[in-house]
């Protein structure tokens, strides 16, 4: 099922009495999301983001714009009638019931051509317990089950109805690290066998950029980006969605460019060609840096921690926004750790420069 967001606008009252300016949550997002696709919908608390699944799902009505699923207008279609199925954060399942029961439950209300029997319904409820794997938990209890389970429970109620839309709102955020993991490739799974046109709210840009095929970044209910995620990361349109993408974040230094180089400081780290003389922000993902004694950057070595493969070089610059830099390398580079500094080259991929006022991204040469 495609779904097209047409100029899609909502607005709150305001928050305080003695303000009369409304609240603008999602403003003006146009979107055409492809049919059978997975889309991340992801960007800082309060960007947006939920408020937007609401208005897909029909839980809320936009304030402007419109909503279609495929050619058809359901901006004023209640929630009951659009064929979604929705997960929430919070599994909210019914204590009381057992598995089995919890995913038939929405079949129950089901009326007219679409009533189902007892054992039509137990059939739909084993094929979705097969297909999120818990089919062996059918007579349990919520309150037996841990919380992937129960997490995989909500999902199954989801799919029971089939549905065309299938909406996901920060579901995964109440797992700890190593069943959250786990659950996302089950989510991708799922999606792919089922083919159900998939929208997954999350704040976690590892979580969205790992099994989506687009991601849509939000902030202050506007789209800043949409592309595939390594597309995204490698290519990010302003500082906002460079600095939001990535685990390490990306490394912000103030700089500047003179006569077609690059510098941080009074060191010329990078030529830039085509880009006028200004100060700019310059940011150097963390796979940016090459380790060379004679490189041109030059910062104050903390501390080197060994990830395995990988190693991670903390370091500090007087002209960097970030706490600790972390520049990753390979494990094979052999870094003096009695150095009070330590010098690196910069990849020019890696590095991108951002205006200094608006923030947006100044392209260069090398």
């Amino acid at each position: 099922m495609k779904i097209v967001l047409q100029n899609l606008t909502k607005k709150f009252p305001s928050r305080t009495k003695k303000s009369k300016d409304e609240v603008v949550a999602v403003n003006d997002f146009t979107f055409e999301i492809p049919d059978g696709k997975l889309i991340g919908l992801l960007g800082p608390s309060g960007c947006g983001k939920s408020t937007t699944l609401n208005l897909i799902s029909g839980l809320q009505k936009p304030t402007s714009g419109k909503v279609f699923f495929g050619e058809d207008d359901v901006t004023d279609l209640p929630a009951e009638h659009r064929g979604v199925g929705l997960v929430f954060q919070s599994y909210a399942l019914y204590p009381h019931l057992t598995v089995k029961q919890n995913i038939t439950f929405p079949l129950e209300n089901l009326k007219g051509i679409h009533k189902m029997t007892k054992e039509e319904m137990a059939a739909r409820a084993l094929e979705a317990a097969k297909l999120v794997q818990i089919d062996t938990l059918m007579d349990r209890k919520p309150g037996e089950l841990s919380g992937g389970q129960q997490q995989r429970v909500a999902i199954a109620r989801a799919l029971v109805k089939m549905p065309k839309v299938l909406l996901l709102d920060e579901p995964l955020s109440n797992l700890d690290a190593r069943l959250r993991l786990q659950t996302r490739e089950e989510l991708r799974r799922i999606q792919r066998e089922t083919k159900i046109t998939t929208i997954f709210v999350t704040h976690d840009q590892e979580e969205a950029m790992s099994i989506s095929d687009l991601i849509v970044v939000m902030k202050d209910g506007v789209i800043h980006q949409i592309g595939k995620p390594q597309e995204v990361y490698d290519d990010p349109i302003n500082q906002f969605v460079a600095t939001f993408l990535g685990t390490p974040p990306i490394n912000i230094f103030h700089g500047y460019v003179e006569d077609g180089r690059l510098f941080i400081g009074n060191e010329a780290v990078l030529s830039v060609t085509n880009v006028p003389n200004q100060e700019v922000t310059v940011g150097i993902r963390p796979e940016g840096f090459i380790l060379d004694e004679n490189g041109p950057l030059t910062c104050k070595l903390n501390r080197v921690e060994v990830m395995g493969r990988d190693i991670s070089v903390v370091s500090t610059h007087d002209l960097c926004d970030n706490a600790a830099i972390r520049s990753i390398i390979d494990a094979e580079n052999n870094v003096d750790t009695n150095s009070e500094t330590v010098h690196f080259a910069l990849k020019p991929t890696k590095v991108h420069l951002f205006h200094k006022g608006t923030g947006e991204r100044i392209r260069f040469e090398v």
